[in-house]
This record gives structure tokens, sequence and C-alpha cells, in this order.
């Protein structure tokens, strides 16, 4: 069984018609990537599978279980986190505080535990911290754990909202665009955190415009063009498919 599987999944908003009949299916444990042009309709792909939107037609499976119309609380405690393609931290917290607040789905503590400070609360309060440096550091960024948000460089605020991600304990991780913006050294550094992710067991979805990232990382890619699927298999297949090459350069000349 796939851990994540679209089934003919179509949104449309009025007459435009973003997605059309999407499948697709991420396999546990699998760095997959969805690629295409702009407007292809990936990041509505990513809108549905979160919840934001509800797919106009087709069915959305996760872990066994459909989510095509569970609102986003739900799909996140689930085992789906994401980060977005325009980053989004809370700038005037630190990155300490950033990373607790991703644990917030994971929580047992009510509120007049949380009134009354008792000591469940304390306890809880405590792991939770230990947990976010724990996260800060695989990132990266254990040094700058007090620093707001807003003051880390750009390539930090990008590890940043992934280690937030990560607080809610995913089992599928959804990357929107994690590359845009970065140097070349940042992009490795961003190579290395993925497949570590991938490592301690979370199972990872990308989209991504570095076609050299996706080579080097994806294990299998879906290439989206006006809403539709035209390609899907391993990255050497793909790059030699004609409908990709098409899509991405326009149509041969005559």
């Amino acid at each position: 069984m796939p851990l994540l599987e679209l089934d003919s999944v179509t949104k449309t908003f009025g007459t435009l018609v973003a997605v059309n009949g999407v499948s697709l299916r991420i396999d546990s444990g699998a760095i997959a990537a969805m690629i295409g042009p702009n407007g292809a309709g990936k990041s509505t792909i990513f809108n549905a599978i979160t919840g934001i939107y509800a797919p106009t037609a087709g069915r959305i499976v996760f872990d066994g279980k459909r989510i095509d119309h569970e609102p986003t609380y739900r799909i996140a405690a689930s085992g789906i986190a994401r980060t977005f393609q325009n980053i989004r931290l809370f700038s005037f917290m630190s990155a300490l505080d950033n990373v607790m607040v991703g644990e917030h789905a994971r929580l047992r503590a009510r509120l007049w535990d949380s009134l009354l400070h008792t000591p469940a609360q304390r306890a809880e309060e405590r792991e939770t911290r230990e947990r976010a440096r724990e996260l800060l550091a695989f990132v990266g960024l254990e040094r700058l754990s007090e620093r707001y948000a807003r003051n880390l460089p750009y390539g930090s605020q990008r590890h940043l909202e992934i280690a937030r991600a990560l607080a809610s304990l995913p089992k599928l991780l959804l990357l929107d665009e994690p590359a845009a913006g970065m140097n070349p050294r940042e992009r490795q550094d961003l190579i290395a955190l993925i497949r570590g992710i991938r490592d301690r067991g979370v199972t990872v979805l990308l989209i991504e415009h570095d076609m050299g990232l996706v080579m080097e990382l994806a294990e299998r890619i879906t290439v989206l063009d006006h809403g539709e699927r035209i390609a899907e298999g391993a990255p050497a297949e793909v790059r030699r498919d004609p409908r990709v090459i098409e899509a991405y350069l326009g149509a041969p000349a005559p």
C-alpha cells in the first residue's frame, strides 16, 4: 500500500481547471518530486493534499485513509506537514519558539493545565523545548536558537521552516520549492538535509524548479503541464521524455 495516493484528482475554480484528473502514488520511505512549468498545478495539488482546497473530484488517500475532505488540522495530526514557496515564519519569535509552535499538534496538556502551570504541563513544556533544540541541531541552527526568525540568513530561514514542519512528527513532508533563492553551498546543504530527513523515516515529496537538484535527489518524478500529468518515472526516463522536453522548452520549430 502506498503512503500517499491521488486517484483522478481534479480541482476547478469556476471555469478554470487548475488540476485535471491527476493520479500519483508515493511509497513510504521515498524521496519524490513534482515538477512542471509555472501554472502547471503543482501547488494546487499540495493545497489539496493538506486540506487547504477540497478536490472537485477524485480521491486522496493517506496511510490507508481518505483525507480529501478532512480539515487541515486533522490532516496535520494524521502525519502530513509542509513548507511553503514563500517562507512563513513567525518573524518576531525566536528560532526555538518557531519550532516549538510546530509541536502544537502533538501536545497533550489541556487549557487548565496551561493556566495553572500544573506539573504535567511544565514537564511537557520541558520535553517540547528539548525536542525543538534537537531539531534545530539537526538542521544546523543550534547556535541560532534564540535569534529572531527575521534576523536569520535566508538559507537558515528555509531550514528553520523545515525544522518547524518536522516538529509535528510527520510521516510525509511536502516541500514547496525549498531551494528557491539558495546559493550553491546552501543548495548542497539542503540536499544533505533532505536525505537526512528520509533517513529519519520521513517520506518526502517536493516541488522544485532546480532541475539539477531534482535529478540528483529524487527517486521518482511526476511531471505536470496545464493541470495534467504528462510523465512519471525515474529521473533518467523523465529527462528523455519528449512531452517533458516540449513542456519546458516549447514545441519544436517547423
